[in-house]
């Protein structure tokens, strides 16, 4: 969004302090300043206009502020926007850069899988439409806003992730993206403290769905009986996706060495073959999710199955890579529930080794069943011959182990043997694959 900061103190009821400039995006970390960005001071933990002087001395060129310059601290040639508070104003600027739009907004979200989506899917359409993403996991009350200020004028296609932590969240940020089109991949045992159960999760996701138009498309997983049941609170149009069933489906499904799958890819629009870029069998379905998307957009089923054999996605994320000492390592540390954990196992299970070690960090958030879930991944993991490192949780109950111990057992891999390493977000065993990885 290229705007003037003049043409923003009506709809941010604000007040310009300095000259006029054009701001081109739109932040709210001070570390990232460049010119030609608004700095977005948010007040939480840390009070964001503690860092506005140093914004500024990067070179952002202007900043929101609930104070004055004086009391900032500031010089004459500070320009700010003066407001009421800064939340509200990134969400009033969010409703601003919304309204200027004349593409589609494509919802994404899901207990598992939605970030692979988004980027599969911003990879796909990028191919013919311009097109712009969340970054990351931007997909909170924060990071939909973002999303939305950032988009470049003329986006025809923006995907938005959209993550919940309890009832009315999602139905929160539709209210700003005002998404067309929407995704929901699955409903599984993801925050359990927060939402009670998968029915509780199911009613939180689908405030996506009750969001869209009547003109605008309902993406829905006809796998997942949760995901599949919210076609009946769509007043849009229905487009179903499924291994099993559903109008966009894959066929004759084959896995690498590598971990890639291959498949057909089947639809209203025609079939055609796909090799994915990204490794682990339970990605079919997330590249399903996209090819639906896409087709419904109007792009060929050729150039869907081409893009999909390029697409890439988030780091942490089945990442296959060799250790110094030869081993295949399985790098899944961005987070964990139980679904995607007892994917990656699978994943594992797959490659030809003659040892396979799971390196595997506590599973956040999953209520009253926490315990059980966790050994049932021991017991999946044992199914599959794999050996189980615990990092820094007993959940598992097995004896855990320090990250430097668990360092050690990767690092002690060599080439015929591979691991996988996977936690939840608090557990942070990214760091454990770049000690080992990065020597």
């Amino acid at each position: 969004m290229q705007v003037p900061l003049a043409a923003l103190t009506e709809p941010l009821r604000a007040t310009l302090v300095g000259s006029d400039a054009t701001i081109e995006r739109v932040i709210t970390d001070s570390r990232l300043a460049r010119p030609g960005d608004l700095f977005v001071p948010l007040v939480a933990e840390r009070d964001g206009h503690d860092f506005i002087g140093a914004a500024l001395a990067a070179g952002a060129t202007a900043a929101l502020s609930e104070r004055s310059a004086d009391n900032l601290g500031l010089g004459l040639a500070a320009r700010l926007l003066l407001v009421a508070h800064t939340g509200a104003a990134l969400n009033d600027l969010a409703g601003f850069a919304r309204a200027r739009m004349s593409g589609s907004v494509i919802g994404v979200t899901g207990s598992v899988g939605k970030t692979t989506v988004k980027d599969l899917m911003a990879g796909v359409l990028a191919t013919k439409l311009v097109t712009s993403a969340s970054e990351r996991s931007f997909n909170n009350e924060i990071g939909v806003p973002l999303t939305l200020c950032n988009a470049p004028d003329d986006v025809e296609a923006l995907v938005v992730e959209m993550g919940a932590r309890g009832p009315g969240h999602i139905a929160a940020l539709c209210e700003l993206a005002h998404p067309r089109v929407g995704v929901v991949t699955v409903v599984a045992g993801a925050h359990l403290e927060l939402f009670g159960d998968l029915a509780g999760v199911a009613v939180a996701k689908g405030e996506l769905i009750e969001a869209l138009p009547a003109d605008g498309t309902a993406v829905l997983n006809a796998d997942d009986p949760f995901v599949a049941a919210m076609a009946a609170r769509s007043a849009a149009p229905v487009l179903t996706f499924g291994r099993a069933a559903g109008d966009v489906r894959a066929g004759d499904i084959a896995l690498g060495d590598d971990l890639r799958a291959s498949f057909l890819l089947t639809s209203p629009w025609g079939s055609a073959s796909v090799h994915l870029a990204i490794a682990g069998e339970h990605h079919v379905t997330n590249a399903l999710a996209a090819a639906a998307v896409a087709l419904d957009a109007g792009i060929s089923v050729e150039s869907v199955a081409e893009a999909l054999g390029a697409a890439t996605i988030s780091p942490w994320r089945m990442e296959v890579v060799t250790t110094p000492g030869g081993a295949t390592l399985i790098n899944d540390a961005y987070n964990a529930n139980p679904t995607s954990m007892s994917a990656a196992l699978t994943a594992l299970g797959a490659l030809p080794a003659r040892r396979r070690v799971a390196v595997l960090g506590e599973m956040a958030e999953l209520g009253a069943d926490a315990e059980a879930l966790h050994h049932e991944m021991v017991s999946q993991a044992r199914s599959l011959g794999i050996e189980v490192v615990a990092v820094g949780t007993d959940a598992y109950g097995i004896a855990e182990v320090p990250p430097a111990d668990a360092a050690a057992v990767l690092s002690s891999l060599g080439e015929g043997e591979a691991a996988l390493v996977k936690g939840s977000r608090v557990a942070g065993l990214e760091q454990l694959v770049s000690w080992v990885v990065g020597g």
